[in-house]
């Protein structure tokens, strides 16, 4: 009797549950699949792995010193004989535990944020008109470093995600030079053509006027003259290529190309460019006396401070315009008459404009012709011809160059041929008559080159405010 009052008493559910075998109808699938993939739990498996993927890495770098890394990653699956997380102090709890999580968490993000955004894509802004209406101001883009091959980095010793100035100051590097490596490319996934989009360093950057950072230093330097330049701007500063400003063209030009521009017009091997839909020059307006009306232009995408700048007289106005937007402002109540301009005529210089001399009277309109060096090419050398090579030469390709008695010394000897050890490439913007290009500052070296302008992923309009601001158009458009 004793015996039955220590019983617990069941209901009926309770003690069909308690009959119902634990192991739900799918274990014996899970069991099967955990048992077939058991074998990626094994050590051997998980070092050849690793081991495989960082080969592969290797190879890629072409640098086979980092084989010394596979000893690591032995240790660490294999051998064990190295606490590699040393920094995880056992026997913690709490909130201490938690700290070193996060921090954890945090050094894995930055590594692979790093690391992707070096080899694979990078985010980039539009910040100037340059390459307007094709790109407008305010666009997010991605910008493909596997396209062309990504750059291993010259300077490796960097803060994170900041380029050439540290965060929240003006002139603090965000790098050091204590290790600085030579120009390596890695393969890519195709060679530049001719009318793609390409961020690369700008070739004039390596030495900086920090209080005009926006302005080349080689241009206030033939304008105000050095000695000016030195003595009244203190801080100057001497950055490596891939530290130097990122500036977004279209590569008109690839090596081995000659060009030439007549009237504006840009032909390529003496073919007229290939058709850019958004090309885009000055046009001078004239009206009957009516103002353009700013609702009107703010609609084909004028921005606001092209509006502002565009009266030159009470009936004229000089505005960027697509062809398409021409057309279409010729429509307008009041408007007389929308011609193109061109700010020089031919055979007129502008000191401004690559060579920077006066045998060459070039302007941004007629300007050329003009043959983009390419590797492995040998062409006759000249004190006439020289100005168009003479930054490659001297700065680009690392040679002593000097001229004595019109005659040409490379490194010590008299020359008179020049063999190119690098590629280069002429940039232009879509906006022509707005857009500091190789017609200002030259020629753009192969190890200049950062990637391929992919596609928008977020495009805002700096003249509207906050949610209005987006142009929801232009998101997750492809560039072409």
């Amino acid at each position: 009797m004793q015996h039955h009052q220590n019983q617990i008493l069941m209901t009926p559910k309770e003690n069909l549950k308690k009959n119902t075998p634990s192991k739900s109808i799918f274990a014996p699938i899970k069991e099967k699949i955990a048992n077939t993939f058991s074998f990626t739990k094994n050590k051997w498996f998980k070092f050849g792995t690793a081991a495989f993927l960082y080969l592969l890495w290797v190879i890629w770098l072409m640098n086979f010193w980092l084989l010394l890394g596979l000893v690591v990653i032995y240790d660490m699956y294999i051998s064990q004989k190295v606490n590699w997380t040393f920094w995880k102090k056992r026997g913690y709890t709490g909130k201490r535990s938690k700290v070193v999580e996060w921090i954890d968490a945090i050094v894995f993000a930055v590594v692979a944020a790093t690391f992707i955004r070096v080899f694979f894509i990078e985010a980039f802004t539009i910040p100037t008109s340059s390459m307007e209406k094709s790109l407008l101001v305010g666009d997010y883009l991605f910008v493909s470093k596997v396209s062309f091959g990504p750059k291993v980095p010259n300077t490796p010793i960097a803060f994170p995600f900041a380029h050439h100035t540290m965060p929240f100051t003006k002139s603090k590097k965000s790098y050091s030079t204590l290790l600085q490596w030579p120009y390596h490319r890695l393969a890519g996934l195709s060679d530049i053509k001719n009318d793609d989009v390409v961020v690369f360093n700008f070739p004039e950057g390596d030495t900086v006027v920090v209080e005009h950072q926006d302005q080349s230093y080689y241009y206030l330097c033939r304008q105000l003259g050095r000695d000016y330049v030195w003595n009244n701007f203190p801080e100057i500063t001497v950055r490596p290529v891939d530290k130097r400003e990122n500036y977004i063209k279209r590569c008109v030009g690839i090596a081995g190309d000659s060009l030439l521009v007549v009237h504006g017009q840009l032909y390529v091997n003496n073919k007229a460019q290939n058709n850019i839909d958004k090309l885009q020059f000055k046009y001078r307006i004239e009206t009957d006396g009516t103002m353009l009306n700013p609702r009107a232009l703010e609609d084909i995408n004028i921005s606001h401070e092209d509006m502002d700048q565009s009266k030159i007289a009470p009936n004229q106005y000089v505005l960027p315009l697509t062809k398409e937007n021409a057309g279409i402002i010729k429509t307008f109540p009041g408007v007389k008459s929308v011609v193109r301009v061109e700010n020089h005529l031919a055979g007129e210089r502008a000191d401004y404009i690559f060579p920077h001399h006066e045998n060459f009277k070039w302007n941004e309109d007629n300007f050329g012709p003009i043959w983009v060096p390419k590797k492995g090419v040998t062409i006759d050398i000249n004190v006439k011809n020289l100005p168009l090579y003479r930054r490659i030469i001297d700065v680009y390709e690392e040679n002593e160059l000097r001229v004595k008695d019109d005659k040409i010394f490379i490194n010590g000897v008299e020359s008179n041929k020049y063999t190119f050890k690098m590629d280069y490439f002429f940039m232009m913007g879509d906006s022509r008559h707005n857009s500091a290009d190789s017609r200002f500052w030259g020629f753009v070296p192969e190890d200049h080159v950062v990637g391929k302008a992919v596609f928008v992923w977020l495009s805002l309009d700096k003249d509207k405010s906050f949610f209005k601001s987006i142009r929801w158009g232009r998101m997750f458009r492809f560039i072409h």
